[in-house]
């Protein structure tokens, strides 16, 4: 699949303590290959960042953002000016939060699988070193991608089709939560939406419950579980929302009790669609945990054979120790040994250097 890039304009934002400079290009981009290459590029780099928030525009904000992007899909304002537009409300919103954003502003329309979207995302600069064939050392820029962490896109279609559905924007929230979405909802003149991290935790208690009432044995529980996560993992990579009928064709073993009759019959706050949350059903698969300098990992499905916890005595105890793992503690082991006959022998032989004795454990 390919995008089908439309609009693209790139701007420079040099940001210095409290004090945000905007430097415009004057003109839109000349749509070439590389331009396509680069925006599918960004595409499936946005579609991949874990963690997004989502919201729509707010009637009672008067979003310029929002107003301008109109305008330009009505053909009474050029793309170019539309992006004017945004990047100055984007400095009036950067100057007012503590991010450290020095890069390339990037305003794009394109289209991909019969989409419209309009992405906004900064993409920082990373320095990249190389070697001449003098063998002396150069230096060059590069947009940072993968790294980006001011971006969100606005699905075109579903704001004209889906608008009462308050999730046609979504924005990446990263390591910042709630100051990220903060920063967003201020920029775009948006109300938050549908929690993916609410949603998921609802789809997966659903589907423990509806597991839970059918006669499936625990093979067949843990297969039905990793089809839910494979399918909810394929929605995450593509950047799709995950359907209750979807899950419901997966889960359900003929026609009895349809896993979507049953989220109705109980009354679960879980919309028809919504995006995932992979953080949230990865518990799903697996279980993990850290903490006092312990981290602990393992898949669903050997609890209770490979890996057995027992809750009165707090403890939990592993059968077949990865291989990796087993290498390092016998290495340890062999370590503190010697380091133990060592001491030993100092005590034994003081000052005896011509007599040994053998030291059994």
């Amino acid at each position: 699949m390919t995008t089908d890039v439309k609009k693209l304009v790139v701007h420079y934002v040099d940001k210095k303590d409290d004090d945000t400079q905007i430097h415009l290009r004057n003109d839109e981009m000349v749509i070439n290959d590389k331009v396509a290459v680069f925006i599918e590029q960004l595409h499936h780099a946005y579609n991949s960042k874990p963690g997004k928030g989502y919201c729509a525009f707010s009637g009672d904000k008067n979003s310029v953002v929002a107003s301008a992007m109109q305008s330009y899909r009505n053909d009474e304002l050029g793309f170019w000016h539309m992006t004017e537009q945004a990047s100055t409300v984007l400095k009036e919103e950067l100057d007012k939060y503590a991010f450290s954003e020095t890069g390339y502003l990037v305003f794009c329309h394109y289209q991909y699988v019969a989409t419209d979207y309009m992405l906004i995302a900064m993409i920082n600069i990373k320095e990249h070193y190389s070697m001449t064939s003098e063998l002396d050392l150069a230096a060059s820029r590069h947009l940072d991608i993968s790294r980006m962490q001011l971006a969100a896109r606005i699905d075109l279609t579903a704001w004209d089709t889906q608008a009462d559905d308050n999730r046609y924007i979504s924005f990446i929230k990263g390591r910042a939560g709630r100051k990220v979405a903060d920063f967003f909802l201020d920029f775009l003149g948006c109300e938050e939406g549908i929690d993916p991290k609410q949603q998921s935790q609802v789809m997966l208690n659903a589907v423990e419950d509806y597991l839970s009432e059918q006669s499936f044995d625990k093979s067949e529980k843990d297969e039905l579980r990793k089809k839910v996560f494979d399918y909810c993992n394929d929605c995450v990579t593509t950047g799709e929302d995950a359907s209750v009928t979807e899950l419901s064709a997966t889960l359900t073993k003929g026609d009895d009790s349809p896993f979507d009759n049953f989220c109705k019959e109980q009354s679960y706050d879980l919309e028809e669609s919504f995006p995932v949350d992979k953080k949230t059903v990865t518990s799903m698969v697996k279980f993990s945990g850290l903490g006092g300098g312990v981290s602990v990992s393992f898949e669903r499905k050997h609890l209770g054979e490979r890996v057995t916890y027992n809750e009165a005595t707090d403890t939990l105890v592993i059968k077949g120790i990865p291989p990796n793992l087993k290498d390092q503690l016998q290495r340890f082991m062999e370590s503190e040994m010697a380091s133990i006959l060592v001491k030993v022998d100092k005590i034994f032989l003081g000052g005896h250097p011509l007599r040994r004795y053998r030291v059994r454990f």
